[in-house]
């Protein structure tokens, strides 16, 4: 019988290893054997939705129809296109697991959070993503870290919006549609690096493949979760089952291997130390988009008052990264260090903890700040589309795509 294997040295600092303390149930290390069964994931992808965008590529009209699809489903597009009709006969064979209630259950107490629930995504999720080397390439590929930086973080922050509000992900909804069209985006990605000679697939595998992917998955889902109680939201137990069964959906949806796809928090955790040991491994590209990241939070105003809130946006930010990531990583990353601001930022936790203890004790105070969670998302998207023109569609992404 395989032996367990030693902790990730990723897991032995900071908030990850707080984290892994507090909210781990039972021995979650793989044998190498497991380790081994995982790492096959990295060489496979998406055939499917790969097949469409080799579609788009000979049908000019096979866009359009996929947008049909996705309103009003595959049974509106008359005579549709072999890979069209494979691609949505899946996607629409909803699997038997998939529970709306518990779907809607997770969403309200994600939306709960309000623009709080944004920190844990960009300075725990995607700050922490690039520490995952491999996974970073086809990003560096593109040649636009620094110009791209503020753009990924409000296009992600919009879709995460999208996907996680109430209702979206019911068939033809904005979730729903929006989840399928990054999986799109994501088999463009990997056809503009396969055309690439420059891939280096023994040293970064297939670009954007299964075990990625669900990489992506647990940041948006697993690390939100505990990020955001880190951050002081308190959730029951219910509740953090069901974001996570939520985002076993939207794994679904965007193309994740059912066996990959976790059916509760122990299974996240277990998946989660699978890529911890095998994907977080950073490199010179993980400091420069980490670098990117950091200034893009400076980009937040202009004048005297701007220069200022800037200034105590990278502090904020970069503190909560150093806090989560440790101190290791962090340096690594040369994310800022400002001990001063990372206690005001537990000063925040703690605060954040006992407002949330007494709202669990109140009648109604969960209803009020579910509505008030949800005022605050839908007026950051209103700024968020004013100022960086947002499209839903997706289509500058696969524009360039199909250029690359």
């Amino acid at each position: 019988m395989d032996e367990r294997l030693p902790d990730p040295e990723i897991l032995s600092q900071g908030g990850l290893r707080l984290a892994s303390r507090m909210f781990v149930r039972g021995d979650i290390r793989a044998t190498g054997e497991q380790v081994r069964r995982f790492r096959e994931f990295a060489q496979a992808t998406d055939p499917l939705a790969d097949a469409v965008v080799a579609m788009f590529r000979r049908l000019p009209e096979g866009r359009r129809l996929f947008e049909v699809a996705i309103r009003d489903g595959i049974g509106a597009v008359e005579n549709p296109p072999r890979e069209l009709a494979d691609f949505f006969r899946e996607v629409e064979s909803t699997p038997f697991w998939v529970d709306y209630e518990r779907v809607e259950r997770g969403a309200r107490a994600i939306t709960r959070t309000g623009v709080l629930g944004l920190f844990p995504l960009g300075d725990m999720s995607l700050m922490g993503g690039y520490l995952a080397s491999r996974a970073t390439k086809s990003l560096v590929a593109t040649g636009q870290i620094e110009k791209m930086a503020s753009r990924r973080l409000v296009e992600t922050a919009a879709w995460w919006i999208d996907v996680t509000t109430p209702g979206n992900l019911r068939r033809g909804e904005i979730g729903y549609a929006s989840a399928l069209r990054v999986r799109l985006v994501h088999a463009y990605v990997r056809a503009a690096m396969n055309r690439r000679p420059d891939w280096d697939y023994a040293a970064w595998d297939q670009p954007v493949n299964q075990a990625q992917t669900v990489g992506t998955l647990l940041l948006f889902s697993l690390v939100f979760v505990f990020g955001s109680q880190l951050l002081g939201i308190r959730y029951t137990e219910r509740e953090r089952a069901d974001i996570l069964h939520l985002w076993r959906y939207v794994g679904w949806l965007i193309g994740v291997d059912e066996e990959l796809l976790p059916a509760d928090e122990d299974d996240a955790w277990r998946l989660f130390w699978l890529l911890a040991e095998t994907e977080f491994i950073p490199d010179e590209d993980s400091k420069r988009l980490a670098k990117a990241l950091v200034r893009s939070n400076a980009r937040v105003g202009s004048g005297l008052l701007g220069k200022i809130v800037s200034e105590l946006s990278v502090r904020v930010h970069s503190s909560i990264s150093r806090l989560v990531l440790g101190k290791k990583n962090a340096d690594f990353l040369e994310i800022p260090n400002d001990p001063i601001t990372q206690a005001a930022v537990l000063a925040g936790a703690a605060m954040n903890f006992a407002a949330e203890t007494a709202r669990r004790h109140i009648p109604g105070a969960t209803a009020v700040r579910e509505f008030i969670g949800g005022i605050e998302r839908r007026q950051y998207l209103a700024r968020l589309a004013k100022v960086f023109s947002l499209d839903t569609t997706y289509a500058r992404h696969m524009r360039e795509g199909e250029a690359a």
